[in-house]
């Protein structure tokens, strides 16, 4: 790897970027032609009714269309210096069929009626191709046409039309003040995305979508060189769905607990976050090693939300759960068998998990997805129950339903469209209770914010989690600083012992950018909200060499 490739990558939180490393789709484009349209809505409705046609003419059952136009614009910087500026456009055209009761898709950069022609017929050839070794024929859950709409993330600022000479100047700052208040090194980034997505299908759906994506990040170290020893605290934002007006905190709640500063909700402060980040990075030098024990853990949202990706959102992937992604991303040990008791134990009574693509300014909202289903919200455990899976629409038959979820999703117009999580989410708890009042019930346990290294099995069963910062509670109160933190559980067992949820007051989202499936690789974006959360006599263990 190259010196510049590992400074780019290792600012980023790796923790955050779960499952990928980070993905440039397309080529380079100067900011003006990034800001320039491509075709209009008429011309892409016209351009899709020629794959409809042809696929049609050449035996294809169903059809459907993604012209899309895929934007990035990501900055990292270090220190005072500018590492590097990436502006990507991708465009073109992915187009699947049935035919002959299988799949087949084909992709194409020529958007022209020529080009679009050829890919289309390409596509129904190759289902015809690939129907040779089908076993069962593709059934398709019924899906009404929309007609023609068009959808929008509701953003007050398109971050791409920020100067960057604006974005530089917040990054310089966030990391001069940075290094001001403590921090020996910084590493800071912005990435923004901008999805143009047509969609349309012989189903009778010519959906506009216009989608948009950010997340500010960062890294600070501190060093003592004396001791030859450092410690570092990434960013506690969470990637949103919003517009450049997530960083002019002109709408920023700030969230606190009982060790100050934990989190934002509407907009984010980057510079305030990162001298709160180099202060904290300096105390954690002098922090007291854990004693391996069971605790009881006050997990904030910054941290949990990694744990129910983990835990809860791939477990319940119902092509993992068929064993569809052993080769690459694992299984599931929620399999069917468990789910058609109705009766298994997920987690305690406390635990209710949906999975929607619609609450607002997450990643993994949408009108539509990328099958022209509109988006909804549903259960995955309901009073710790397991009651439902996440499932596209030549899945959902096997549940017995006669609707997709609306959860499908191509991360590019040339990758085929499958399966991705939605946002999955903890709902906060019905009685009135703050994180004070949470700890204040705590006799011995350890309150966790953000995210750190992980890992977990290939059924997303046995797992260990560690995260940015810990504070011992002894007595209900917070009595300092703890370092070399990681717990140790199984899913059915951590989320049994799920015995208290912060409410509505408290609800806060984490999110991945990046989050990798599939063969060929794709990264799709998705937030998980939850409250602060207490779980019961966890085992903690000591990840550090020296304990007292």
């Amino acid at each position: 790897m190259k010196r510049r490739d590992f400074i780019r990558s290792s600012g980023m939180g790796l923790g955050a970027v779960i499952g990928a490393s980070i993905p440039v789709l397309g080529h380079a484009v100067s900011i003006e032609q990034m800001l320039e349209p491509k075709a209009d809505a008429a011309m892409k409705k016209k351009l899709a009714d020629v794959a409809l046609n042809v696929a049609k003419s050449k035996g294809a059952t169903y059809t459907d269309v993604r012209i899309g136009r895929y934007l990035q614009q990501y900055l990292f910087t270090r220190e005072t210096r500018v590492q590097n500026i990436v502006n990507a456009e991708s465009y073109g055209v992915g187009i699947r069929v049935i035919a002959n009761g299988t799949w087949g898709f084909s992709a194409t950069s020529d958007v022209s009626e020529a080009g679009i022609a050829k890919c289309a017929e390409t596509a129904v050839a190759i289902a015809k191709a690939n129907s040779k070794i089908q076993t069962e024929p593709v059934v398709l859950a019924p899906q009404k046409g929309v007609g023609e709409v068009v959808w929008k993330t509701p953003i007050q600022k398109n971050a791409f039309q920020i100067p960057i000479q604006e974005k530089i100047d917040l990054l310089m700052k966030v990391n001069g003040e940075a290094m001001k208040n403590g921090a020996g090194f910084v590493t800071s980034n912005l990435f923004f995305v901008n999805e143009q997505k047509y969609f349309a299908s012989t189903d009778g759906s010519y959906i506009d979508q216009d989608i948009h994506r950010i997340w500010p990040t960062f890294t600070v170290t501190a060093v003592n060189k004396q001791a030859g020893k450092f410690k570092s605290r990434d960013a506690i934002s969470s990637p949103m769905g919003m517009g450049y007006e997530y960083l002019d905190g002109l709408a920023s709640e700030k969230i606190a607990g009982p060790n100050g500063l934990v989190g934002y909700r509407n907009s984010y402060d980057m510079v305030e976050d990162a001298i709160t980040a180099s202060k904290q990075a300096k105390e954690k030098m002098t922090a007291k090693s854990v004693l391996p024990g069971k605790y009881d853990l006050v997990l904030d949202p910054n941290h949990l939300g990694l744990t129910i990706h983990e835990s809860v959102g791939h477990p319940t992937e119902l092509d993992r759960v068929l064993g569809y992604e052993a080769n690459y991303a694992g299984t599931s040990f929620a399999t069917l068998d468990k789910w058609k008791t109705k009766s298994f134990n997920y987690g305690s009574k406390q635990v209710n998990i949906v999975a929607d693509k619609i609450q607002p300014h997450t990643l993994g909202t949408v009108g539509y997805d990328d099958e022209g289903v509109p988006c909804k919200e549903w259960d995955l455990i309901k009073d710790g129950i397991l009651v439902n899976y996440q499932a596209t629409r030549d899945q959902v038959n096997i549940l017995g339903e006669t609707a997709s979820h609306g959860c499908c999703y191509a991360d590019n117009w040339n990758s085929v469209q499958f399966q991705r999580m939605p946002n999955v989410s903890l709902r906060p708890g019905k009685d009135k209770l703050n994180v004070m009042e949470m700890i204040k019930g705590v006799d011995k346990g350890i309150y966790i914010i953000g995210r750190g290294s992980y890992s977990i099995d290939q059924q997303r069963y046995n797992f260990q989690f560690g995260g940015q910062l810990f504070y011992e509670i002894k007595n209900g109160e917070i009595v300092g600083m703890l370092d070399d933190v990681a717990y140790q559980s199984n899913t059915q067992e951590f989320w049994n012992s799920c015995a208290q949820i912060c409410d509505k007051d408290d609800y806060r989202t984490f999110g991945s950018f990046f989050d990798g499936k599939g063969q060929p690789s794709q990264v799709s974006a998705v937030s998980h909200g939850s409250a602060t959360t207490r779980f019961n006599g966890v085992n903690v263990i000591n990840t550090g060499r020296n304990i007292g």
